[in-house]
């Protein structure tokens, strides 16, 4: 069984396969357990409460999230394996615990519908971002200052208020991570091609992790600028 690994590991379009799986399936976990417990978090009004009206719980969720994604993000390599995959699942069980308040702000036709077309959106950024020939790299630092003018822009917004520009900046946000989506998606193979043969199984799995991370993010806020457009258009 080993010695089929090292093989894998030698091939690079086997390794790239491998690693492809195993960052899809981390996602998918990662994805499975946030919905979990949002639900199991929204179904409970003790936990509602707790978690809602206790702004000292959000803080302290908010800054245990970003704690983790700074650790995967910047010392996953020297991390343990095991460390890697506990941090993962955690910062997922705390996302979820924060995205509780959805099931509540939304009806469930909204969150479907929005669900749906985030599969439909990231789906085609990502399977873009793996296939295309074309060297898109160079995406990297345009997708970056777009992020930083969204989050601007949206800070601005909590004291403007206005609906128009949460919408407008909602169709940005889709737009914005699809390309990221397609980004990250090819980042998977350069890393792939970077470690090489050299590459262990530890760091199979820990790079596994990452890229799940990063395309997890993607994921997550398509969905959720998703849901303000279509939440917005059933209001209307």
């Amino acid at each position: 069984m080993s010695k089929d690994r090292s093989l894998i590991l030698h091939d690079v379009s086997l390794r790239e396969n491998v690693l492809l799986r195993n960052v899809y399936l981390w996602m998918m976990l990662g994805l499975a357990i946030t919905a979990g417990v949002a639900f199991a978090v929204s179904n409970s009004m003790t936990l509602m409460r707790y978690v809602v009206l206790n702004p000292f719980v959000t803080i302290a969720v908010f800054i245990a999230e970003l704690v983790m994604v700074m650790m995967l993000s910047g010392r996953v390599e020297s991390m343990r394996t095991g460390t890697a995959i506990g941090t993962f699942i955690g910062y997922s069980a705390l996302t979820g615990l924060t995205l509780s308040t959805i099931f509540i702000a939304y009806t469930g036709t909204t969150i479907t519908l929005a669900f749906v077309s985030a599969i439909a959106v990231f789906g085609a950024g990502a399977i873009y971002g793996t296939f295309t020939k074309r060297d898109i790299r160079g995406m990297g630092s345009y997708l970056m200052m777009g992020l930083i003018g969204l989050i601007i822009a949206s800070l601005l917004n909590l004291f403007m208020r206005s609906s128009g520009f949460d919408f407008i900046i909602s169709i940005i946000g889709v737009l914005l991570f699809t390309g990221l989506s397609a980004w990250d998606a090819r980042r998977v193979a350069d890393i792939n091609n970077q470690f090489g043969p050299d590459m262990t199984n530890e760091e199979l799995t820990k790079i596994g992790i990452l890229g799940a991370l990063e395309l997890y993010l993607d994921f997550l806020n398509i969905f959720l600028y998703l849901l303000r457009i279509f939440g917005r258009s059933s209001d209307n």
